[in-house]
């Protein structure tokens, strides 16, 4: 998989800290950016975070690139629908002239060296089938049916950070499938890297250190019973006790 972040809106930061005092504010926006410091900037946005007034958080986009990703990732994806999507069309692409099938391997499989070579020889064989067919006549838009989610794809797409957000929030979490775990977690570090501000507490919640929760509410998880203990603690705090030791 190979993450890029090919374009984003200029000082993501700074912008949404405007369009936030703008609601609270007569003054000019030049008069407003003049007197926007580092540090009112981080209140600002924390203080937007706080309090889910995330309006502001629509101005600022983020365009990424994610190549070598399979259609199951893909379809995951394009699930979180306050984006733009462009991806590369089957239709299009020429599979009578690659030599093998592109497909991703899933880890589980990697490291089983039967499954391995299971998942070899019905990625060929999927290959060898589209051929026959589109050499029996059949319209390479249709006998590309027989591909699997396993096939590799490319996209272009673009979310604003409050989308980016939600995304975070769901995939990041420990529960969301391998492949687009890996993919949110490229991208929260490629986003920190030029809104450190806006994503400073981006992620699964379940990690937050001041109001951890889970979404899945599923005890099961192997992140809960930490949760737990810091929303214990943090009440604790917030009512002035102490928390004992387990």
């Amino acid at each position: 998989m190979t993450l890029l972040l090919l374009r984003h809106t200029p000082d993501p930061d700074r912008l949404v800290a405007l369009a936030a005092r703008r609601c609270y504010s007569a003054r000019a926006a030049d008069d407003i950016e003049e007197h926007l410091t580092g540090d009112e900037i981080e209140r600002l946005l924390g203080f937007l975070r706080q309090r889910n007034h995330l309006s502001p958080f629509e101005h600022a986009d983020f365009t990424f690139s994610a190549d070598g990703i399979s259609r199951a990732l893909s379809h995951q994806l394009v699930r979180h629908r306050i984006a733009s999507y462009s991806q590369e069309s089957q239709r299009y692409v020429n599979y009578m002239k690659v030599p093998t099938l592109p497909y991703i391997v899933p880890p589980s499989v990697a490291k089983n060296e039967e499954a391995q070579k299971i998942f070899d020889q019905a990625m060929h064989h999927t290959l060898e089938a589209y051929r026959a067919m589109v050499n029996a006549g059949v319209a390479p838009e249709d006998a590309r049916y027989i591909f699997p989610n396993a096939i590799e794809t490319k996209l272009v797409f673009t979310m604003n950070a409050r989308s980016l957000f939600n995304f975070f929030e769901q995939r990041c979490c420990i529960k969301a499938q391998w492949e687009i775990r890996q993919l949110a977690f490229d991208m929260l570090k490629a986003v920190r890297q030029v809104a450190p501000q806006i994503f400073k507490n981006a992620g699964a919640p379940c990690q937050f250190a001041t109001m951890p929760y889970c979404r899945e509410n599923d005890a099961q998880c192997p992140q809960y019973k930490s949760m737990q203990k810091r929303m214990n603690r943090n009440d604790q705090q917030n009512s002035g006790g102490t928390e004992k030791e387990s």
